[in-house]
């Protein structure tokens, strides 16, 4: 049985794409201090329930499906319960919150004064124009009642978080959109964000007027470094995209490569930033012994113009395709760690130096034409070269990996 309600245990709230493992860890190593909690995760799998089917009943652990990258209804159930069990967290208990990618999406709760379909618009307006994450978590952390430090600012109970980053830098004001970290941004730049993608009128009222009250003082601030109400809760991060480059490093060595992992995030517009990295690796490949595999990784985005389907790492695959071949010959992949590309059902997508000789042998336009169109899934559908693994159950960016023989 869950200890009884005036014993000390421990509240947990798990919210991301690593979910359910992360919270079914938690439970092995926590056992029976487990009073109850929550576990938001964008779909429900029995692997959760099934190996801890009797514990999580008695300690009262609810599962609920939310939205990812879209919020939806769910996503506000598993945010209003998150809140509930740090409310539940007394003095003596201790508060676990599990973090990983997606979490942003996952959990959310609408500030007073606002609708979840108005923070559905505003998300999917920042995205359509390109905001990368941490532009577009400014402004969720000032339409929330969960992010930006109000989750742990609530409890009662000392606050520990774990946090599986999908961010480049590893901020953890930024993974998660910070529920249980200070947030040094401001409504200021939160509604500046919006005047630089696509401006202020491209947005619902709702939100405009909430920010603006907010910069203009009407309105609490979320918790600053300092605030007391944090005073005893923790963050770290225990796993990033640097984990993921070393696996990769380590596979490609036991393979026989020579490798070599970027330190630099690749980041910026996908379309640009796959030729610069191939400039970086023709300057590196001179002066390096082969065959050689290159590991980076990052965050890339995407602008959408057109009406076709892709995703940013079909993207950078498409635009690296035609100065490929300056390499010699050489293959590139890039992959979203989740196994989501867009909304797709593609990890990512793989190029070689072969890839504009299929292109033609299929009757297919320049990638020019389908990059105009964001319709990069369908250049890479139509030669086969699409990366499927299905949900990975977790998130720390984006992989690329570049072989040079």
């Amino acid at each position: 049985m869950a200890p009884e309600t005036g014993e000390a245990g421990v509240w947990l709230i798990a919210a991301g794409k690593a979910a359910p493992a992360m919270a079914s860890a938690a439970m092995r190593s926590a056992g029976r201090r487990v009073k109850g909690g929550v576990v938001v995760t964008p779909e429900l799998t029995s692997s959760f329930m099934f190996d801890h089917e009797d514990l999580a009943r008695g300690a009262r652990i609810e599962c609920i499906a939310g939205g990812h990258p879209m919020p939806t209804g769910g996503s506000e159930r598993g945010g209003r319960r998150a809140l509930a069990v740090a409310g539940l967290a007394g003095a003596g208990d201790e508060l676990l919150v599990l973090l990983s990618g997606g979490a942003s999406a996952l959990m959310a709760v609408p500030a007073d004064g606002l609708r979840l379909e108005d923070k559905r618009e505003t998300t999917d307006t920042l995205l359509k124009a390109g905001a990368d994450i941490h532009a577009l978590n400014t402004v969720r952390k000032h339409l929330s009642a969960v992010k930006g430090g109000w989750l742990a600012a609530g409890a009662a109970a000392p606050c520990t978080a774990l946090a599986i980053s999908d961010v480049v830098g590893d901020d953890p004001s930024v993974i998660g959109s910070g529920p249980t970290v200070a947030d040094p941004s401001t409504f200021a730049e939160a509604l500046d964000v919006l005047q630089r993608f696509n401006g202020a009128d491209a947005y619902p009222e709702a939100v405009v007027t909430r920010l603006s009250r907010g910069r203009s003082g009407d309105l609490p601030e979320t918790p600053k470094p300092g605030d007391r109400r944090l005073a005893r809760a923790e963050t770290r991060v225990i796993g990033g995209r640097h984990d993921a480059m070393r696996g990769a490093a380590e596979e490609a060595a036991r393979l026989g490569y020579q490798t070599h992992a970027l330190d630099a995030p690749v980041v910026g517009f996908a379309k640009d930033a796959a030729a610069a990295h191939l400039q970086a690796i023709a300057a590196l490949a001179a002066t390096s012994a082969r065959p050689l595999c290159v590991v980076s990784s990052g965050e890339t985005t995407v602008r959408v113009t057109g009406s076709g389907r892709g995703g940013r790492n079909q993207e950078f695959a498409l635009s690296a395709a035609e100065p490929l071949a300056s390499l010699g010959w050489a293959a590139a992949a890039s992959v979203g760690t989740d196994g989501i590309d867009g909304p797709t059902d593609a990890a990512g997508a793989l190029v070689d130096t072969e890839t504009m000789l299929r292109a033609e042998r299929a009757g297919l336009a320049p990638p020019s034409r389908f990059l105009a169109d964001n319709n990069s899934y369908a250049f890479f559908h139509a030669i086969g070269d699409l990366v499927h693994t299905g949900p990975t159950g977790t998130n720390v960016g984006d992989l690329q990996i570049v072989l040079l023989a």
